[in-house]
C-alpha cells in the first residue's frame, strides 16, 4: 500500500517545526519507502551547525545514512518548501522518482529541472508550511537571503 503524501508531510512539517525552535531556517524533511518506512528524517541545520550545505534534504538524506542506490528509486523525499538547485540535485544523484513539496508561495527551487528529468513533483500547498515558513521569512529576511545564496 503506497504510503499517505499528508502523513509524509506531517513528518517534514514536525522536522521544519524543530528547526524553527532551534532557531534555525524552517524547512525540514523525510525520505520515506513505498511501504511507508520512513528511511530518514531531517531539517534545515545551516544555523545549528554552521553548515553551507545542511538543507533540509540534504540534512534528510545524511540521517538517512547509507543506503544502497536502489534503494531511493523506490522513495519519496517530502520537503515543506520547494526544494533548491542543491536539494533537488541530491535527489536526482540518488533517482528519487518523487518530491512532495509543501509549498512553493514563498519559494520556487528548481521543481522544473525535477520534471524535465522524469521526477512526479507534487505540492501540497500546505497553509501551515506557507505561514510557517513566510513568519520565519518576515523575522529574519538576512537569514533567509543568505540561506538561499542571495
Amino acid at each position: 500500500m503506497p504510503f499517505n503524501d499528508v502523513k509524509g508531510m506531517q513528518i517534514a512539517l514536525e522536522e521544519a517545526r524543530k528547526g524553527y525552535e532551534e532557531g534555525g531556517v524552517p524547512i525540514g524533511g523525510a525520505l520515506i519507502a513505498e511501504d511507508g518506512t520512513v528511511l530518514g528524517r531531517g531539517h534545515n541545520m545551516r544555523f545549528q551547525k554552521d553548515s553551507a550545505t545542511l538543507h533540509g534534504e540534504i540534512s534528510t538524506l545524511e540521517n538517512a545514512g547509507r543506503l544502497k542506490g536502489s534503494v531511493y528509486k523506490n522513495c519519496t523525499m517530502y520537503t515543506t518548501l520547494s526544494p533548491c538547485h542543491m536539494c533537488s540535485g541530491a535527489c536526482l544523484m540518488y533517482g528519487i522518482k518523487r518530491v512532495v513539496l509543501g509549498e512553493n508561495k514563498n519559494f520556487v527551487g528548481a521543481e522544473e529541472l525535477l520534471k524535465s528529468s522524469g521526477v512526479e513533483v507534487v505540492n501540497l500547498n500546505n497553509q501551515e508550511c506557507i505561514d510557517l515558513m513566510k513568519k520565519f521569512i518576515d523575522e529574519r529576511p538576512q537569514d533567509w537571503y543568505e540561506d538561499i545564496g542571495e
